[in-house]
């Protein structure tokens, strides 16, 4: 089968029998008409096309040893730097697309499935690990072209202490049975974006884990028995995309998962029972290091869909002359090119692993990882300062198809847009910035790779020092000794 069209995986995801709630009620009927997701499915329809299209289709595909049939390259398994930088520009193709308002377009899920296969050996001969199960649901997922949400974060119950479970009913998902058929999952698990609208749901538990219980990874269809999608509230503002331009098209939608001892088959456990997997297989794979190269090139997109906004709305109101509006718009350059040359030095630095993977280098990811969430609210709050309080006042486009539209003409024009090509640009920026969509991007990016501060240690931790440290040692002819701190 391999590569699918748009219109393959709309009707995939209508024909699941998906328990999804929002807003206290069931959703019935075809998730690909109702309005929370209409766009959202539409949009990630657009992306499976493009697979398709004769400009696109060498960049997006590549061909199957195994089948012969066309494969999307977010699945390809990486042996040189040319094979990342196909993955790469791939990636940027489909990002160019949604603007980089997508954090799960399915080139994300794509690559951890991918880097998860290419370590999938690190659990070779463990207990209770099936590393074979890995590498099946791999070429099930490339060989059928399906989309994944994943979820590894449990509820926050209290952060201040180590997640302890607090009342008879578990509240993180556990496994409380185990059968003939494979284990029986019960809890939630939290923050599964776009979850009901894929084909399967990727749940791990991602370090930090004591208890065997919750030391498990598995896959598992979205529409499995007992499993349930609570959405939060939509973000989607409506159906005009002149009002809407962003959350009419954009709006992923975050999901808590709730396992009503749901049975995962054998055949789909990666691991369980085994904290050491659980706290050390996603830290001894490429999984951080093919994701973030996914996700810096989806930033580094949305970065220069932020710049060319910015240029625009000073340019619209005739401010971009002013040194300290150039200075902020500047700002958003040295970000740009600073990710940009990050990136660029992962791939230069690119080495093939002890399996045959060639693997982005670690340290130049992990340093934009640490940047982006710090300079993209800066870029936010820049929108937001050099729109002023025209991100405010701001019409309809219904209130352009009304009496009051000369009105509207006159004292809404822009240098050089009339007012109602004004008026949607700054909506525009409304939504990117300002709008309940657009306040969830920053909080999305803010914490995409977790929490700034452990990201940060890690950096620390793995940064190679020592080599400094010892020029000041030598410079000031110091003890060689080194601490066991370093």
């Amino acid at each position: 089968m391999g590569a699918i069209n748009g219109k393959e995986f709309v009707g995939r995801i209508d024909q699941l029998n998906k328990e999804i709630w929002l807003d206290g009620k069931r959703i019935e009927g075809k998730l690909s008409m109702h309005p929370a997701f209409k766009g959202l499915i539409r949009t990630k329809a657009s992306l499976y096309d493009l697979q398709d299209a004769p400009e696109y289709k060498d960049k997006l595909t590549y061909t199957s040893e195994e089948t012969g049939a066309p494969i999307g390259v977010s699945f390809l398994q990486p042996k040189t730097k040319e094979d990342l930088k196909k993955r790469r520009g791939a990636s940027e193709i489909w990002a160019k697309h949604t603007n980089g308002m997508m954090g799960r377009s399915p080139d994300y899920m794509n690559t951890v499935l991918m880097a998860f296969a290419s370590s999938a050996f690190i659990l070779e001969g463990k207990e209770n690990c099936f590393p074979e199960n890995i590498q099946s649901l791999y070429n099930r997922a490339k060989d059928n072209d399906l989309c994944f949400t994943h979820t590894f974060v449990s509820p926050q119950v209290n952060r201040s202490l180590i997640n302890l479970q607090i009342s008879k009913e578990p509240i993180s998902a556990r496994v409380v049975d185990k059968t003939e058929h494979g284990l029986i999952i019960k809890g939630a698990r939290l923050l599964a974006t776009q979850g009901g609208v894929t084909d399967e749901v990727l749940v791990y538990s991602a370090g930090g884990i004591i208890d065997e219980a919750e030391a498990f990874a598995f896959s598992i269809p979205s529409d499995t028995k007992g499993l349930k999608f609570i959405c939060r509230e939509s973000f989607v503002g409506g159906d005009s995309s002149y009002d809407h331009p962003l959350s009419s098209r954009f709006e992923e939608m975050d999901t808590i998962l709730v396992f009503d001892r749901v049975l995962v088959p054998w055949e789909r456990v990666f691991f369980y029972d085994n904290p050491e997997a659980a706290n050390e297989f996603m830290l001894q794979s490429t999984f951080h290091h093919h994701a973030t190269h996914q996700v810096i090139t989806r930033q580094i997109v949305k970065t220069e869909f932020l710049l060319g906004l910015t240029d625009l709305l000073a340019k619209t109101i005739n401010v971009y002359g002013y040194q300290q509006i150039q200075e902020k718009i500047s700002e958003i350059i040295i970000g740009l090119e600073s990710m940009r040359a990050l990136l660029a030095k992962a791939e230069n630095d690119a080495e093939l692993d002890e399996w045959g993977t060639m693997v982005p280098s670690i340290i130049p990811l992990k340093v934009a990882s640490n940047l982006f969430p710090k300079i993209y609210p800066r870029f936010v709050e820049i929108i937001q300062l050099i729109g002023a309080s025209g991100m405010i006042t701001l019409p309809t486009e219904n209130d352009f198809s009304s009496p009051i539209k000369p009105d509207l003409d006159v004292y809404l024009q822009g240098t050089n847009l009339n007012a109602e090509e004004r008026v949607q640009l700054f909506r525009l920026a409304w939504d990117m910035t300002m709008s309940p969509f657009g306040t969830r991007q920053t909080q999305y990016e803010r914490y995409f790779f977790g929490d700034p501060v452990r990201m940060a240690s890690h950096l620390y931790q793995s940064y190679p020092k020592d080599e400094f440290c010892d020029r000041i040692s030598e410079f000031l002819n110091l003890s060689n000794e080194k601490s066991d701190q370093n």
